[in-house]
């Protein structure tokens, strides 16, 4: 005989969400564009038409194409010649994305200056199977007006032209994966770096052409091995003035 009597203790359900309609909205207008329907510059119809074919409130309908463009993928533009627009990829979103969570808490400064440095070897690995000598003039140009900026005594120039040589290192990848991630972690870098305030550094331009001689001979290892030693002394500098000034 069966025993159909109640569980020891009380079944725990996960309660359902039920999914709101903007978000379903939202989705349906994602498919069209990752599916190719709505290509980059298209302007989706009018909010009363899509109200209409939607069969939901303009109110709805506004909060759906609010998230689309918080998701960086429509810009909402006002006037007569206005509407919602297509946009092309950018890394925007991922750059807002970091640069809150770091202004959240989320990511700590150890684990930035941790990520960066596994993230550029990465990079420093396919810059040398792809780097071209346009590349190599970038490259060569941003070091030479980050020698500038410090015998100007430039602080925050030197320190952004810095932070830009790695976004520079990640385009030569022609991998947008690579640089949009780069782009991010550099820019809440640059935040944290303002934060703590100017620090000499003067092995970072010595450093910086040791490590073009090994990129222009594609040598991997030795790029890589240069750009970590690097990254580490800076990040047990940085971490150390964070310290310091949150003692204070």
């Amino acid at each position: 005989m069966e025993d159909h009597s109640s569980p020891d203790s009380p079944l725990e359900f996960v309660p359902i969400v039920p999914q709101r309609a903007f978000e379903d909205i939202a989705g349906q207008i994602r498919g069209l564009i990752a599916s190719g329907r709505l290509k980059p510059g298209d302007r989706l119809p009018a909010e009363r038409k899509l109200s209409a074919q939607f069969n939901v409130s303009r109110n709805t309908m506004r909060e759906a194409l609010r998230a689309l463009e918080l998701s960086g993928l429509v810009e909402l533009r006002k006037g007569a010649a206005g509407g919602a627009f297509v946009l092309p990829g950018s890394p925007d979103v991922i750059v807002n994305g970091l640069m809150n969570l770091y202004h959240l808490g989320a990511i700590s400064p150890a684990q930035l200056t941790e990520a960066r440095i596994w993230l550029t070897a990465v990079v420093v690995r396919v810059a040398c199977e792809r780097v071209t000598e346009e590349d190599l003039a970038a490259l060569e140009a941003n070091i030479a007006a980050a020698t500038a900026a410090r015998d100007a005594g430039d602080f925050e120039r030197r320190a952004r032209l810095q932070v830009e040589f790695h976004v520079r290192l990640a385009e030569t990848t022609r991998n947008p994966v690579l640089h949009a991630t780069m782009m991010g972690v550099s820019e809440v870098l640059q935040e944290f770096i303002r934060g703590i305030g100017p620090s000499d550094n003067p092995y970072v331009l010595p450093s910086r052409r040791r490590f073009m001689q090994h990129l222009r001979k594609r040598d991997a290892d030795a790029a890589v091995a240069e750009m970590t030693k690097l990254l580490e002394r800076l990040r047990v500098s940085y971490l150390s003035q964070w310290e310091a000034k949150q003692r204070a």
